[in-house]
Order: structure tokens, then C-alpha cells, then sequence
């Protein structure tokens, strides 16, 4: 498995309107073979700004960079910017990518 983040130093006056971006765009993730799961986390809170990450998981990192690669990519991100130019964060995100290779669950307990 693969784990594919973004950290997103958002601005503390604009939180609002970056979760409302993100939960109106539309997402093509799941057009994708090797795609699993999306999460988008709200951290926490600095002085100057409020901690996101996205956090996707792909069956392989070759799965993940089709990912990068495909239509379905192109059109997410050319979406993502509502062309009204008020910074939402500060910079660009911070791309972190994660191979992995030890995963624990809980165990499946029979109901009684």
C-alpha cells in the first residue's frame, strides 16, 4: 500500500471557505484502479494558521502515480481553484508519500 498526503497550512480567517472547496469539488478518485480510501484532516490550530492534510490510500505507489498522471487528475485540480484569487494558505502544500510496509488492525470479534 501507498499513502499519499498533502499538508495545508491554511489560513485561520479562511478555514470555512477551504473546507467548503474541498467539499464541493468533485472528485475522480474513484475512477481509478488501486485507489482505496480519501481522508481529509482538520489538525491543529498555530498562531498563524490551521493544519490540514489530505490523506489518500492506493493498493501500490505505481497505482499512485497514475494516478498523477491520468485525465481524472488533471480535471480534479484545474477544479480545485475557484479564480476568485483570495489566498486560502500559506504556499503550496507539502507533498509527503508513504510506503507501507507494517499494518495492524483490530481484530473481528464474533458478536455474542
Amino acid at each position: 500500500m501507498f499513502i499519499a498526503m498533502n499538508r495545508f497550512k491554511v489560513l485561520k480567517d479562511v478555514t470555512a471557505d477551504f473546507e467548503q472547496r474541498w467539499l464541493s469539488r468533485e472528485s475522480h478518485l474513484h475512477e481509478l484502479d488501486g485507489f482505496l480510501e480519501f481522508h481529509m484532516l482538520r489538525g491543529p490550530e498555530r498562531d498563524d494558521h490551521v493544519l490540514y492534510s489530505s490523506h489518500t490510500l492506493w493498493a501500490s505507489k505505481a497505482h499512485f502515480e497514475a494516478w498523477t498522471r491520468s485525465e481524472q487528475f488533471r480535471a480534479s485540480h484545474t477544479r480545485a481553484s475557484t479564480g476568485d484569487n483570495k489566498p486560502l494558505t500559506l504556499g503550496h502544500p507539502e507533498f509527503e508519500g508513504f510506503e507501507v510496509f507494517q499494518t495492524i488492525r483490530q481484530a473481528k470479534t464474533e458478536a455474542r
